[in-house]
């Protein structure tokens, strides 16, 4: 597959969309193994309004978000094998899990976060992956989570 999928390629992987998808480019896949996702967070997100006026914070469960979103990517493509073939292969991508969740520091607007997923269990439907969430290489966040797909 070719590296990197861009966001217009993203849209038709997940269902997810503005202002709910997290993923804005994809730049290492290895079918039905890991994947890694950039999120580019900017001032412009609306969560920011609110979480928190005048000391702007990525909410956590954002970031667990966005990361199970790059899981959504694998998960997705793995089992339609093909990006010209997700179409044909339709199904919401439910949490069923969360487990194992950590916040190291912050994630603040300027920040790009590095999402890598692996894969610790695969099938057709329900799929447990581990993630990490690096900003400029170190962790600031990670977890385990269970998804299904139907």
């Amino acid at each position: 597959m070719k590296m990197p999928i861009e966001y217009s390629e993203i849209k038709k992987i997940l269902p997810h969309r503005y202002p709910f998808l997290f993923v804005d480019r994809v730049v290492e896949l290895e079918m039905g193994k890991r994947v890694v996702g950039i999120k580019n967070v900017t001032i412009d997100e609306p969560f920011f309004q609110g979480h928190f006026p005048g000391n702007p914070v990525m909410p956590g469960v954002l970031i667990v978000e966005a990361m199970a979103q790059v899981g959504g990517v694998l998960a997705r493509l793995s089992v339609a094998g093909d990006l010209d073939k997700v179409g044909e292969w339709q199904g919401t991508i439910y949490f069923m899990a969360i487990d194992k969740v950590k916040f190291r520091r912050p994630v603040v607007p300027g920040d790009q976060l590095r999402f890598e997923v692996e894969t610790l269990r695969s099938g057709s439907r329900v799929w447990k992956m581990a993630g990490k969430a690096f900003v400029e290489g170190a962790l600031v966040a990670e977890a385990e989570f269970t998804a299904t797909i139907g």
